[in-house]
């Protein structure tokens, strides 16, 4: 029996509407580093008279860099691995930003029967999970791979994909949308760490003879 903890693995999940069963592309190997920037929304130059106040949550945006590689299924002799490599795997992340070939069909037909507007399809919602503490309502702004290794088939067997993604807040989207409360959920669960990470005095900081008012 193995004594070393359970390691979590990150993931990617798309949730659509027209379909029940959720999308869930689990991170072979997660990433050794994750980049994360905060853009804060404050009032600023748009109302002197109260220039600390927020409009709303920080434009957060997140880029990682993923590992795929089909050795481990190769040698266990993955019908699916020898078949096809890992172009599976690499086509459920690109999906996230495809339209559904039906809904595209769909439109297809609406527009030769003469339908003068045609609403865009609505992407699936997509969850970042990075542990039990973030799992984030995100938008995926950029995507690149890099296919390093093909079989005799040209089918990848190793690659790195690169996502950019941009996390949705509550001024993003809906008050009853689902992302909505999830996002609201990660931010309740962030200000309780928060006041973990902020236990100290501020006269340990900059002594006890010190007074802020």
């Amino acid at each position: 029996m193995s004594l070393a903890p359970r390691l979590l693995k990150g993931a990617i999940i798309a949730i659509d509407s027209d379909n029940p069963l959720a999308s869930v592309t689990v991170f072979q190997y997660n990433p050794h580093t994750l980049t994360r920037r905060l853009e804060p929304q404050m009032m600023g130059g748009e109302n002197r008279a109260e220039p600390l106040r927020i409009k709303g949550a920080p434009v957060e945006t997140i880029d990682v860099e993923i590992e795929i590689d089909a050795s481990d299924q190769l040698e266990k002799g993955g019908v699916t691995a020898l078949a096809m490599g890992i172009y599976p795997q690499l086509s459920a992340l690109e999906m996230l930003v495809y339209p559904k070939s039906s809904r595209v069909i769909a439109n297809e037909n609406l527009l030769k029967k003469g339908t003068i507007e045609i609403i865009p399809p609505e992407a699936p919602l997509t969850l970042f999970v990075w542990g039990p503490a973030r799992i984030l309502p995100v938008q995926i702004t950029s995507f690149s791979i890099t296919e390093e290794v093909h079989d005799t088939l040209l089918n990848p067997l190793q690659a790195k994909v690169s996502l950019g993604m941009r996390v949705l807040s509550y001024n993003d989207l809906p008050s009853d949308h689902k992302g909505h409360k999830i996002f609201l959920a990660h931010q309740v669960a962030k200000e309780v760490m928060a006041a973990l990470g902020s236990a100290g005095s501020l006269g340990s900081v900059v002594g006890s003879n010190f007074s802020i008012l």
